[in-house]
Order: C-alpha cells, then sequence, then structure tokens
C-alpha cells in the first residue's frame, strides 16, 4: 500500500467547508483544523490530484510533523526527530518560512533560525554529507507555531493555487481566484442554470464559473514543486493529468454571461476566458447593472460589486446598492449571492438575506449574502420522498444534497463541485463554535414570507393582492361617480384621495394623464416589494381609469418632517395643457411632487376671478401663477405676482401666454414675500390679495425661513397697510396644527375674517383638510 500522509488544504478565512466539500468529491475525508487549515489524509496520488483540482484551496501541504515546542531546545529537538531526508534530498533548497500565535517563542526569526539548524543537522546526518548545497528543486517548509505546539510542513504547490495561468495581467480590485471559485461552491448555481455576473470586472468569477461547469481542473495550466521533487514518480503526476483531461464536460446548455461599464476590464476578461479555454462558454458585454434583465428563468446572479472602500466614492456606492433590489426583481425565479465589503447590504437593499458569510477580499472584511429564490422544479423533491424511512436525515453520512443534479460521481470526477444552499443542515452555514472548527455567521429566510415559490426580490403577498383588490373596486366606484364631470367641463379632479389607509395614494386626472402621489407610510413590504406593489396599482389604475400605462405619473411623497420641504425629483419635462373654468395651464406631471397647479384650490380661484373685475390684485407666494391668471381672465385692472423661484415665475408668465392674457398691466416679481412688502411704497395700494403661502421655506438669498405657524402676523401686518378699504384678501394654508391669530388681525384693520374652506375645497376632495381658507374684508375708514 502506497505511504499515506497528513496533507493539509490551506484556504482563506470562510472557506474552510467548501474545501472540505471539494475534497470529499475527491474522495478524501477532511475536517478543519483551525482558522484556513483543513486536515486529510492521502498518498502521493492524493497530493497530486488535489493540486490539481481544487478550487478554492490556496495550498497544498504536508504535514511532517506536529509536537510540542515550549522552548528552542523543544523545537531543535522535535524537528531533528522528524524523517526529512525522505522529502529533502542532498542537493535540494529547503527555505524555511514561519509564523508563531500565542506562543512563548514569539520571534519568527529566531523560529526559523532554530529550525534551518535542525533541519541541516538532520540532513547532513541521514544523507552523509558534509555539506547541502541547496542548488536543486526547492522545497519550501514552514514552521508554524499555535498555543507553543509546533507543525512542520512541506509546501508542494510552490506558487498559491490561485495562479491558475490564464491570467498575466491582474485589473484594479480583481478578485482572487480561489475567492472566486469559493463563492461560485458557496451559490445555488449549477451548470445547468443560468449565471449572470453584472459587475464582472476582468471576469474572474465568470471564468472560474465556466471551469467549474466544463470540469476543467484548475491546475491543469500550471506546474508545481512538487512535480520536480524525486520523492513522487512523475508517473503519479500523468495518471492525475490524464484523470483531469477525461473529466472534461460538454458545453454548459446556457452561456455564463458578464457584463462590466469599463471596457478595458472586459477587454482582460476576454484574453483570461480565451487563455483559460472557456472562451465559447463566456459572453463579456459592455452594459450598466440597471440594464440587467433575462427572460430565463431559475437563474442566478453571483457579483463582487464595488464597494467605496477602493474603487468607488459613499454616495455613489450607497446608490448603486439602493438600486439592486429594483433591478434584481425582474428575475423573480432567480437566486442572488453578493460579495461586498458593504456590512450593511441589507439595509441599503431594504431585506435580510437568506444566508450571510463572513469572508476577506485582501485585507477588506466582506459578507457573502445569499438571497435564495425558488428551487426550479427539478430540484424539488415531494412530501414522499423527504420522509422515506430509507433515506438518511439530511447532514448525515450518506445523503447526497437534494438538488445535486446531473453530475456523475466517478472517480476523476469531481462530482458536485457545489454546497447546497438551499439546506437548512448545510454544516458551513451553522453557528457551531469549537476551537477546532472556524464559524460563519447565519441569517434565516425572510421572515415575512413562508411561499417557498417566493421570490428573493418583490413579488406580492396575499395581504397585498387583497389591498390591491379592494383598492380596485373602491377606484373603480369613484371612477363611475366622476364619470360625468368631463361633460361639465371639469377635466382635472381627483378621483382617489387615500380612501383606504392601506392604499395611501392620492390619483389625480389631468385630461388624459393621471398624476399618482404616494404618500409615505409604514409597511411591512421590502424594496423590491414595493416597486412591484407599485407596479400592480399602476396597471390597476390604467385600466381602471381607461388611461395608457405611459400616461400614468407615479412619485412617492414623503412625510414631510420638521422645517423641511419638496426638492425637484426628475428632469424629463413632461408637460400639458391642461384646462379648468375656461383657462389653460401647463402642468408638469414628471418633475416636481406637485404638477403646478393644485386642484384643491379649484373654487378658490373661480371666487377670485368673480372678485377680481376692475381690481387692483396682488399675489403673495405666487407659485405658477395660476390665481393671477383667474384675476386676469375676471377683468383685474392689473395683477403682481411675487415667488422667489425664478422657475415659477417663467411658468407663472407661460400660463398667461397659453390664455392671450399676458401684457405690461401683469407684474411677475422675484422676491421674498416679506421684503416684498417692506420695500413696497405705501402709495400704491391692492383691491384684492390672494396669500397661500407654503408651510415652510427656506432660501439662500433670505436671511430668515418662513414658517407660517410663526410669521403669518408678521405679513399681514406689512399687508394690511397696502390694502384699500373694502380690499379683500383669501389667506390659506395647509399646515395642519395651524392657529390664526384673529384678534391681532382685528387689531390690525380687518374688519371681518372668515374661514370658508367648507365652500374651497371641492367635493371631490375626501380630505376635507386639504387646506384651510379665510376670507378677510379690510376696515372701510
Amino acid at each position: 500500500m502506497p505511504p499515506r500522509h497528513d496533507i493539509i488544504a490551506a484556504c482563506a478565512f470562510g472557506l474552510e467547508s467548501v474545501v472540505v466539500r471539494e475534497l470529499a468529491d475527491l474522495g478524501y475525508e477532511a475536517k478543519p483544523v483551525s482558522t484556513g487549515r483543513v486536515l486529510f489524509q492521502g498518498d502521493d496520488a492524493a497530493i497530486a490530484r488535489c493540486n490539481l483540482w481544487l478550487r478554492a484551496a490556496d495550498r497544498v501541504l504536508v504535514r511532517v510533523g506536529h509536537f510540542p515546542a515550549p522552548d528552542f531546545d523543544a523545537l531543535f529537538e522535535g524537528v531533528k526527530a522528524l524523517r526529512i531526508e525522505e522529502w529533502i534530498g542532498p542537493h535540494a533548497a529547503f527555505p524555511v518560512n514561519g509564523r508563531s500565535v500565542r506562543s512563548q517563542l514569539s520571534s519568527v526569526p529566531a523560529v526559523q533560525r532554530a529550525t534551518k539548524r535542525a533541519l541541516v543537522d538532520r540532513l547532513m546526518s541521514a544523507h552523509r554529507v558534509s555539506s547541502l548545497p541547496e542548488t536543486g528543486p526547492a522545497v519550501t517548509l514552514e514552521i508554524s507555531l499555535l498555543d507553543n505546539a509546533a507543525s512542520l510542513t512541506i509546501d508542494t504547490s510552490g506558487q498559491g493555487l490561485h495562479k491558475r495561468g490564464y491570467r498575466p495581467i491582474v485589473g484594479d480590485a480583481a478578485l482572487k481566484e480561489t475567492l472566486a471559485a469559493g463563492l461560485v461552491l458557496l451559490s445555488a448555481w449549477r451548470p445547468h442554470r443560468p449565471l449572470v455576473d453584472p459587475f464582472c470586472g476582468t471576469g474572474t468569477i465568470a471564468i472560474e464559473a465556466a471551469m467549474i461547469g466544463r470540469r476543467i481542473a484548475p491546475g491543469m495550466h500550471r506546474t508545481f514543486d512538487a512535480q520536480h521533487w524525486p520523492r513522487i514518480p512523475a508517473t503519479v503526476w500523468n495518471d492525475a493529468i490524464e484523470e483531469a483531461r477525461a473529466a472534461l464536460a460538454p458545453p454548459m446548455p446556457f452561456a455564463i454571461h458578464g457584463s462590466d461599464i469599463d471596457p478595458r476590464a472586459l477587454a482582460l476578461a476576454r484574453r483570461a476566458a480565451q487563455a483559460a479555454g472557456v472562451e465559447r462558454d463566456i459572453h463579456f458585454h459592455q452594459r450598466p447593472v440597471e440594464s440587467l434583465t433575462s427572460s430565463v428563468e431559475y437563474g442566478c446572479i453571483i457579483t463582487n460589486p464595488p464597494y467605496g472602500v477602493r474603487m468607488g466614492e459613499s454616495d455613489e456606492i450607497d446608490h448603486l446598492y439602493r438600486a439592486l433590489p429594483l433591478v434584481f426583481r425582474r428575475l423573480p425565479t432567480w437566486s442572488f449571492h453578493v460579495l461586498t465589503g458593504r456590512l450593511d447590504l441589507e439595509e441599503l437593499m431594504g431585506q435580510p438575506a437568506s444566508r450571510r458569510r463572513k469572508l476577506y477580499n485582501a485585507q477588506i472584511e466582506c459578507t457573502y449574502f445569499t438571497f435564495l429564490g425558488p428551487k426550479p422544479p427539478s430540484m424539488r423533491r415531494t412530501r414522499e420522498e423527504v420522509e422515506s424511512p430509507d433515506e438518511p436525515a439530511p447532514g448525515k453520512p450518506g445523503h447526497d444534497a437534494p438538488d445535486a443534479l446531473d453530475t456523475p460521481d466517478t472517480r476523476g470526477t469531481p462530482p458536485r463541485d457545489a454546497i447546497d444552499p438551499f439546506s437548512e443542515h448545510d454544516e458551513t452555514l451553522t453557528h457551531a463554535h469549537s476551537a477546532d472548527a472556524h464559524t460563519h455567521e447565519h441569517h434565516p429566510r425572510r421572515p415575512h414570507t413562508t411561499n417557498p415559490d417566493a421570490p428573493a426580490f418583490g413579488g406580492l403577498r396575499e395581504r397585498d393582492e387583497r389591498e390591491l383588490a379592494d383598492f380596485a373596486s373602491c377606484l373603480a366606484k369613484n371612477a363611475r361617480h366622476l364619470r360625468r364631470w368631463p361633460a361639465r367641463g371639469i377635466t382635472c379632479y381627483r378621483v382617489y384621495d387615500r380612501d383606504q389607509v392601506d392604499v395611501p395614494l392620492i390619483i389625480d386626472r389631468y385630461e388624459d394623464y393621471v398624476h399618482v402621489a404616494q404618500y409615505e407610510r409604514e409597511h411591512s413590504r421590502t424594496y423590491a416589494q414595493q416597486a412591484d406593489w407599485i407596479d400592480a396599482a399602476r396597471a390597476i389604475i390604467a385600466r381602471t381609469l381607461e388611461t395608457p400605462p405611459e400616461k400614468v405619473f407615479i412619485k412617492d411623497k414623503p412625510r414631510q418632517r420638521g422645517l423641511t420641504q419638496h426638492e425637484r425629483i426628475d428632469e424629463r419635462g413632461v408637460t400639458i395643457v391642461a384646462h379648468e373654468g375656461g383657462l389653460k395651464f401647463e402642468v408638469n406631471l414628471s418633475d416636481y411632487i406637485d404638477t403646478g397647479l393644485f386642484l384643491d384650490h379649484r373654487n378658490t380661484r373661480d371666487m377670485v376671478r368673480k372678485g377680481a373685475r376692475g381690481a387692483r390684485m396682488l399675489n403673495l407666494f405666487c407659485y405658477t401663477g395660476s390665481f393671477s391668471v383667474y384675476a386676469a381672465a375676471g377683468g383685474a385692472q392689473s395683477t403682481t405676482s411675487v415667488d422667489l423661484s425664478n422657475t415659477y415665475l417663467d411658468w407663472a408668465q407661460r400660463n398667461f401666454v397659453l390664455n392671450g392674457l399676458w401684457s405690461p398691466s401683469h407684474r411677475l416679481v422675484r422676491s421674498d414675500a416679506i421684503e416684498f412688502l417692506a420695500s413696497h411704497p405705501r402709495a400704491e395700494r391692492y383691491d384684492l390679495a390672494v396669500v397661500d403661502p407654503p408651510t415652510f421655506s427656506n432660501s439662500k438669498s433670505t436671511q430668515e425661513d418662513w414658517e407660517v405657524g410663526q410669521r403669518h402676523t408678521e405679513l399681514f401686518e406689512r399687508l394690511i397697510p397696502l390694502m384699500s378699504p373694502g380690499g379683500v384678501i383669501f389667506f390659506s394654508n395647509n399646515y395642519r396644527r395651524f392657529k390664526l391669530d384673529e384678534e391681532a388681525l382685528a387689531a390690525l384693520g380687518i374688519a371681518s375674517c372668515v374661514e370658508i374652506s367648507r365652500r374651497t375645497v371641492p367635493e371631490d376632495f375626501r380630505n376635507k383638510r386639504i387646506h384651510r381658507c379665510w376670507r378677510m374684508v379690510i376696515r372701510e375708514p
């Protein structure tokens, strides 16, 4: 029987269990003995086969001896007692590396020197020579001390096993080949399933996956130190190489796809794929992740996106990661595996992962997040199969992973280059803590669903479907109630006003377009589920209101917290001309939370028009000038529209032009309202004023922020002296906690102040507190 050796497969932190599974597939029973060390026994053929076949291991080491070494004497004698001459000839070079962890002998150089002296003594005596020239093949040794115990190992690999021979040039932030292979082996991917890496860079993940799928031994294109040692016959290596050649599998049913936005990285990827012999198995594309889509089912994403640590800026990376769920939801049957240094990935993506595993990419601490989609139908077992008494329990000896498919378990062909990611009993994903086993963090599958067919990202729950069905019924009822409004000349109106608590939408019709504001409300949907929910709502709205989906514009309307205000949200500039009260207004459906025409003031605008004939009209906080246009149409002698925004003033002018009302008697003034009033000539008076301020506003051009609750009295102190006796002020705001200081107004010269909100809020608004409005009359002298 060939001699047996203690062999150690060295690997990166976190990949120990992957290497154990690889060794099992090669026929060797192994166990992790420490972080990054997997021990098994094998003969000379095992050394050759493991160097050729191990994908996730860094090196294959032979452990020559293991002994206590509390001091230098014990170290020297322990090394000298080992039969090292069986491995190192009289002419061989034998450099010694060292390391020491939690040991009394903490000086690594001193440990290396003592080990070297012991080796020289042993070899000179064993080979009966007086000198060791070290001119022959290298046999690299390592003396390793851990807790005062020494291990002497021989490196059979030479260069690290990640040196496959297909990558002469390493790209920026390139992933190590052994880590890339480990990611593939930890994933749900099998060679019969589609695979995409949308951040492929120089293609390492795609190439390693293709080599796994084609059963190409990763060491086929390189040599190893042990090939040059007389200790291992050349026939052993020749047999292992022939075995590897015979194991080559035919092309996979689906080409692997890799994409990136960097053309230089893609050029390196194509060159490396050709060198690895898998150029026909991979298609590389230059495209952003946002364009990712596929009509093929049950595929896998395995990817290593930028972290913002070495390659990108934090804000850009945050935006990228937040967008991923919206991309991944397009692939409802796929599973997703993401290695990243952003340990807050789950928070950024808005949902927990099915699994998490701590790994290191170079010196960067990372987590490998797995988001499992549904199993392909061919990988599911019936209840009878699962409960069969003749089948060993999952995780027990003799149990094959339930989704290990179509790969023959024959000598020389690694039968299963993958760990079953679906198995709840997979030993690589447990919490077990021991001195001999590395531990990995585990996260349960998403808690909000028990549906095995649920997609990893997105999808509608039964609760969501019930809510949307009720919403569809409610919206149809509202639409039937309002169906005659266009015939009455009202073509812009509210169709749905958060009628159902669980569907917090505001739906307004503008001609044959629909504008939807989604109010912020707590819910248990993930980001991707929320996007699918919105898509479903859009389809219901389009169908019920008989509007093409592309004419339905949906926006998020976050709750205003404290002194916040809404900002511009888009740049598409989708505008239409809306009709109201016989007038025309430009409405922007895409770029802002609001459209430029507040429908809740339809009645108020009509009141202003009816009272505008011959009046000098002032419109403070004029926005897009709709009140001013109504006043001009009602025969106002002049209008003065004041706003801080040039954008809104230009918009107001376009509204005047649309109605053929633009003339020198209508002024547009860019100014803060209070500053405008403070500098206004006292001799110039107004007969009609509209004051419809925002709750809060700030600007770099003003010294103070505007808060309606705090500063409305100050505004009226400056406005009332500019009003003519008997003049009318329409004052409105939508601040829920607003309290009008009527006593102060009476002292300033207000003869009457009547709240008219019941008359100004239109009947299509279910929320009767959408605004509050007062009509004030200036005291006669």
